[in-house]
């Protein structure tokens, strides 16, 4: 198995609410509560642990409310490179209704200054060399601005690390400039960054396309219960999931961004490789947290998805 690293930079308590319906402006009753550390990369990471792989996780956190992060990576086993700063982790409240859908209420994160950005580059000049890649996943703090960020990448490959990146918005626009070994936005996210309409099969090719072009060597597009696309030099699959009973998307992509890193570090067959990824991301959505509990069912995913070679110009 490989030696991976993934990044939060702006890691998050994630609170999760169950509830028949939201009702807006009225007092809500929450059948389920749940609390998570979590954060992209950490999501990422809890995965690739049960995939069998060695994961260093790293990132900033809060001094204020550190006993969760730290029970989970202690728990996991993660090597740590996290950087604690004053205040607190943000808290991230999502309420789930019993229909799937999921409204977002994300806090603001503590303020990373010079000192803790600097701790953070010298972790992991010591620590990163070693790993066979890093997963760098979510949203910038505040402190930290879309140039320290793409140097971060830049570092992160000269010290011979594949990157892989799953972010929005202005750290997917910084981050892009750096030309990560994999993306894995969704089709919003996409159009987004690109200026572009990215919603039919046609239109997510000729997306992927432009960012193959400036030497990105896998992009993973996905688009829900739509399904997922993967376009590589050579190749251009796609992967619909099997219908599933919903209990949260939460951590779906980050499930999916885990199983293409696992299969493409194994140098499994294109074909395996998204089939299984596809799978975990399935799973993921049947569940509140992240990881991989049940190998039958995940087995029974795999076998249920369906995938397709994507031609040019289909819609």
């Amino acid at each position: 198995m490989a030696k991976i690293l993934t990044l939060t930079l702006n890691p998050a308590l994630d609170i999760t609410v169950g509830l028949d319906t939201l009702r807006p402006g009225h007092v809500n009753r929450g059948q389920a509560q749940h609390s998570h550390a979590a954060g992209k990369g950490l999501n990422v990471a809890q995965v690739l642990s049960d995939l069998g792989h060695s994961v260093t996780v790293g990132g900033f956190l809060g001094r204020d409310n550190l006993q969760p992060f730290e029970a989970l990576i202690d728990w996991r086993g993660f090597a740590d490179c996290f950087i604690r700063v004053p205040g607190e982790t943000r808290s991230n409240l999502k309420l789930v209704e019993a229909d799937g859908r999921v409204t977002d209420i994300n806090g603001q994160g503590p303020q990373i200054d010079e000192a803790a950005r600097t701790a953070l580059l010298r972790c992991l000049e010591q620590r990163a060399p070693g790993h066979d890649a890093v997963v760098v996943a979510g949203s910038l703090p505040r402190g930290i601005s879309a140039e320290w960020f793409r140097q971060l990448l830049e570092q992160l490959k000269a010290q011979g690390l594949k990157v892989a990146l799953d972010s929005s918005g202005e750290a997917l626009r910084a981050g892009l400039q750096s030309v990560p070994w994999l993306v894995k936005p969704n089709t919003e996210e996409l159009g987004e960054v690109l200026g572009l309409a990215v919603h039919s099969a046609a239109e997510q090719r000729a997306a992927a396309q432009r960012l193959l072009a400036t030497g990105v060597e896998h992009v993973v597009v996905s688009a829900g219960e739509q399904g997922v696309s993967w376009f590589a030099p050579g190749h251009a699959l796609h992967a619909r999931p099997p219908k599933v009973r919903v209990a949260s998307t939460v951590g779906a992509g980050d499930s999916l961004v885990a199983g293409m890193v696992h299969g493409l570090l194994l140098a499994e067959a294109p074909a395996q490789t998204l089939r299984r990824a596809t799978a975990i991301a399935a799973q993921a959505v049947t569940q509140v947290g992240f990881g991989i509990r049940d190998r039958e069912q995940l087995a029974r995913f795999e076998a249920a998805v369906h995938l397709a070679e994507q031609q040019e110009g289909c819609r």
